[in-house]
């Protein structure tokens, strides 16, 4: 949804308690204050949005009866539509990775329409790189989710040793994963990264 829309509807899609403009500026956590105001207000004229008065206040609260508001409360819902869609994908692996998360702009929710939908997959440390199952779902996975969001899907695969190497490196994208993964199957990253054990000998499929 364009400028400040998406972010003020999706407050207002939280809840049921009118709100000040002030209010739901603060909850929306960007724009100014009187640009969400103007939002609100167009949001309002078009029947979106219920406007009523307290004291020297306007207190704005969603016309669910909308006819348009199913399809605002199924926008609200993507990235949670997605993180299901996903894990639903790699629970049905027949090789599943020790752990998998999202992160970058999709986890933080400030992604657009170029930016990639970022996954982590901890990738078993008896499973090669190039193991064609592993392959293979992992491809599968990268097509549903730009199919589904029309976003480029990145994948990220990497190991325990491998992981264990960023991780003393520093390198900055551990500090990312650290930040903003947002768990989609087995150990959360945060615990493997922790728990980090010498790998047994790799299998070839």
């Amino acid at each position: 949804m364009p400028t400040l829309d998406g972010p003020v509807l999706a407050v207002l899609a939280r809840t049921r308690r009118p709100l000040t403009g002030r209010q739901v500026h603060q909850l929306a956590g960007t724009g100014s204050e009187s640009g969400v105001r103007k939002v609100l207000a167009r949001l309002a004229a078009q029947g979106l949005v219920h406007v009523s008065e307290a004291g020297q206040a306007q207190l704005y609260v969603a016309n669910r009866e909308h006819l348009a508001w199913p399809a605002v409360e199924i926008l609200c819902s993507l990235k949670s539509t997605l993180l299901d869609r996903i894990r639903e994908q790699i629970r049905s692996w027949p090789v599943p990775p020790r752990a998998a998360a999202l992160f970058g702009s999709a986890a933080r929710g400030d992604g657009g329409t170029v930016s990639d939908i970022d996954v982590l997959l901890i990738r078993p440390d008896d499973v090669d790189e190039v193991d064609e199952t592993w392959c293979r779902q992992v491809d599968v996975l990268r097509d549903r989710v730009e199919a589904w969001t029309g976003n480029h899907c990145q994948v990220y695969e990497i190991d325990g040793p491998g992981l264990a190497d960023h991780a003393e490196r520093g390198e900055p994208i551990v500090d990312e994963w650290r930040t903003d993964a947002l768990p989609l199957f087995g150990a959360d990253f945060r615990r493997v990264l922790g728990n980090l054990a010498t790998p047994p000998a790799k299998r070839q499929r």
